[in-house]
C-alpha cells in the first residue's frame, strides 16, 4: 500500500492522468479496473477516473510495489551537464540560451546530454525542484527549436505556469523572433509568407507547397523584415506567426533564399557554397503578449527578452 498527498503542481490533473504519468508501469486498463474495485481510493473512497485533483487529496493505492516505482530515475538529469546559459529565471519560468549542436529532448540515440536533462540537473543543483519530492511534475519546455539553431528557449518551473504558457503559445500570445542569415537578397525586402507544410514522418523532411498536398498539410505563415545584406547575403529578422517543424529553414528555402548553412533544405549550388557545420539560424528575442487572465504569471505581460 502506499498513500500520496497530492500537492499544487498535481492538482487540477483527472486522475487517471496523474496515475499514467506518476506510474508508468500500471497500464491504462489496470487503472481503470483499480478505480472500479477500490484498489485505488481517494480520501478513503471510491473514485471516478474523471475526477480532478485537488491539493491535500489523499490517494490511497492498494498495488504491488513492483507496479509503484516512480517515472523517472536520478540518474537520466544527473549524469548530463548542470550549466546553463541563464537569459532569466524567477520562480515560475526559466529562459535560457541554447548553444547549437544541442538536442532539446531524448530522441531514438537516447543521448543523456539534451537541453531538458540540464535543466532539470540545473534545477536540482539549486533546490528549485526535487524530483524526489514531486509525484508527477517535471519541469517542462513550452516550446524547442531545432538542434542546429541556437537562442532562446522557454521553460515552466511549476504546473500552473506551464498549463498558462501552453494556453499563450495556442492563443498566440507569446511572440518568437529570430535571426538568419540566407543566400541572396529578396524582394521585397519585407513580407508575410502564407504556404502550406506537409511533414514527412518516415525522413523528418517537410515539404513546403503553395497549397495543401495532402490532409496533412498545414498552414505557416512567416513575416520577415530585411535588416542589412550584401551582395550575397541578407540578415533577416523573422517572426513566427505559426510555429511548425523547420518551419523557417524550409519556407525560406521554397522561395529560393535557403539559409546560409543550410544542408538540408537547400540547393546544391548553396550547400556547396557553405561548409560551416550550423545554418545561421537564432532564436533571439521573446515577447510576451499576454490578454486576458494571466494568473500568476500577470507580472510577464509585456516583457521582452533579447540575446
Amino acid at each position: 500500500m502506499q498513500t500520496i498527498i497530492i500537492n499544487k503542481n498535481d492538482a487540477g490533473q483527472r486522475i487517471d492522468n496523474f496515475l499514467k504519468k506518476a506510474y508508468p508501469k500500471i497500464t491504462s486498463s489496470l487503472i481503470y479496473r483499480y478505480l472500479r474495485t477500490k484498489r485505488i481510493k481517494l480520501n478513503d473512497k471510491k473514485i471516478a477516473p474523471s475526477y480532478h485533483l485537488q491539493t491535500n487529496d489523499k490517494l490511497t493505492l492498494y498495488i504491488n510495489d513492483e507496479l509503484l516505482s516512480k517515472r523517472q530515475s536520478a540518474s537520466d538529469f544527473l549524469l548530463a551537464p548542470h550549466t546553463l546559459n541563464v537569459v532569466y529565471e524567477d520562480e515560475n519560468i526559466l529562459l535560457v540560451n541554447k548553444p547549437a549542436g544541442l538536442i532539446v529532448h531524448g530522441d531514438k540515440s537516447n543521448k543523456v546530454d539534451t537541453l531538458i536533462n540540464r535543466i532539470h540537473h540545473y534545477l536540482f543543483k539549486n533546490k528549485s525542484w526535487d524530483h524526489t519530492k514531486e509525484n508527477s511534475f517535471i519541469p517542462s519546455l513550452v516550446h524547442r527549436i531545432d538542434r542546429n539553431t541556437s537562442g532562446l528557449v522557454l521553460a515552466a518551473k511549476n504546473a500552473e505556469s506551464l498549463r498558462i504558457l501552453n494556453e499563450k503559445i495556442k492563443l498566440h500570445e507569446i511572440d518568437k523572433y529570430y535571426l538568419c542569415h540566407v543566400h541572396g537578397i529578396i524582394d521585397p525586402k519585407s513580407g508575410i509568407l502564407h504556404d502550406y507544410l506537409t511533414r514527412n514522418l518516415k525522413t523528418k523532411i517537410v515539404t513546403v507547397t503553395n497549397k495543401p498536398i495532402s490532409k496533412d498539410s498545414q498552414s505557416i505563415i512567416t513575416a520577415y523584415q530585411t535588416i542589412s545584406h550584401d551582395k550575397d547575403t541578407s540578415l533577416l529578422e523573422i517572426k513566427l506567426v505559426t510555429g511548425k517543424t523547420h518551419q523557417i529553414r524550409a519556407h525560406m528555402a521554397f522561395i529560393n533564399h535557403p539559409l546560409v548553412g543550410e544542408q538540408k533544405y537547400t540547393s546544391k549550388q548553396y550547400s556547396q557554397i557553405s561548409a560551416q557545420r550550423y545554418q545561421d539560424l537564432v532564436a533571439y528575442k521573446i515577447v510576451f503578449n499576454f490578454k486576458g487572465n494571466n494568473g500568476i504569471l500577470n507580472y510577464l505581460n509585456h516583457k521582452v527578452f533579447k540575446i
